[in-house]
């Protein structure tokens, strides 16, 4: 699903640009549900082969939509004259909640799997055609510039990797991301096993680091507008640092709670910032905001299997000083987040 989703993150600047924004964010809504029913199919048919092509498939259409949704997002958030972006990602993470109780609703209640993606996949294909007509038809193109053919746009998007600006803005990402990721893996492992705690406990520990995660976002905007995003970052990275020493070296079970709420809230603001602050360093910000999600998928990827390799020596909840240092990259990247000369950032 990862390989999938980092191709995605390649071609959304293409199909934006080819299909412009609403047809764009409703194929790609749309390949996902297809991909899910296909799954469910599987599922019934009990084909492994085919499963995983669905997880290349459902990938492919994420990772593209990750891209078509934050430049809008972006465009709106210039509209609107103040932060919304740390909102719209809270959604994401209220939704990953919701996908995660209903699965949990769906074992409980014995449905299969199988039935439980197709209806999801036929939700999401209606929810594609229902939010089309409100998503603009404009493709994000650079402007007064003849369409570029194949290699130069191949070009276009390789320069995004030579801009320092931009790579910086990865930094960012890749601390926050790599905190996320890192804690999706080992964060409940590391209550149980190096806390001492039940399973269920540490299972609530997890929710805990979530649903932190989604208040900060959702209720961050006015911070935002408020402090601006450099000094936003580096307040919820510092924080995310002390979190994290906190989760490591208290024996105080209380201590250890507000450690992962401080950890959440160190993740909760990078990420949807750099993407605002990528779709507005510069021209076409499909590209931009292609370059540094890679990053950020990167760290989700090959956060969890880091910490998990450098467990093997220095034991679990040590190798989770791996998540402070990159915290303190972040910190020390966050100017990068600045509105661009000429920009026009929220208010």
């Amino acid at each position: 699903m990862t390989v999938g989703a980092i191709l995605g993150l390649l071609v959304s600047t293409a199909v934006l640009h080819r299909l412009g924004s609403r047809r764009a964010i409703m194929a790609a809504l749309l390949l996902v549900a297809a991909a899910m029913a296909v799954m469910g199919l599987a599922l019934i048919l009990r084909s492994v082969p085919l499963l995983a092509a669905d997880f290349l498939v459902i990938g492919l259409g994420l990772g593209t939509l990750d891209v078509l949704i934050n430049v809008e997002a972006a465009a709106v958030e210039r509209s609107a004259g103040r932060t919304l972006m740390p909102m719209m990602h809270g959604a994401w993470s209220a939704g990953a909640a919701a996908g995660s109780g209903i699965g949990a609703a769906c074992a409980a209640l014995g449905v299969t799997p199988a039935a439980q993606l197709l209806a999801e996949a036929a939700l999401i294909a209606a929810a594609a055609f229902a939010t089309a007509a409100g998503i603009p038809d404009g493709n994000h193109a650079p402007a007064a510039q003849p369409p570029p053919d194949r290699a130069a746009k191949l070009r276009q998007w390789l320069r995004g990797w030579l801009d320092w600006r931009l790579l910086l803005i990865g930094v960012v990402m890749l601390g926050v991301d790599f905190g996320e990721g890192s804690a999706n893996s080992w964060l409940t492992l590391a209550v149980r096993d190096g806390h001492g705690q039940t399973a269920a406990v540490a299972a609530l520990f997890f929710t805990a680091f979530a649903v932190g995660e989604a208040l900060a976002r959702i209720f961050g905007g006015p911070v935002v507008d408020r402090l601006g995003r450099v000094r936003t970052v580096r307040a919820s990275t510092a924080l995310g640092v002390i979190g994290v020493a906190a989760f490591i070296e208290s024996g105080n079970l209380w201590i250890v709670l507000a450690g992962v709420l401080m950890w959440a809230a160190g993740v909760s603001m990078g990420f949807p910032l750099g993407m605002s602050a990528a779709a507005e360093s510069g021209p076409d910000p499909a590209a931009r905001v292609s370059v540094v999600a890679s990053i950020g998928y990167f760290a989700n990827l090959a956060g969890p299997p880091a910490v998990g390799l450098l467990a093997e020596s220095a034991g679990l909840l040590h190798s989770l000083w791996l998540i402070a240092a990159l915290f303190l990259a972040a910190f020390a990247a966050a100017g990068s987040l600045r509105p661009r000369p000429g920009s026009v950032p929220p208010k």
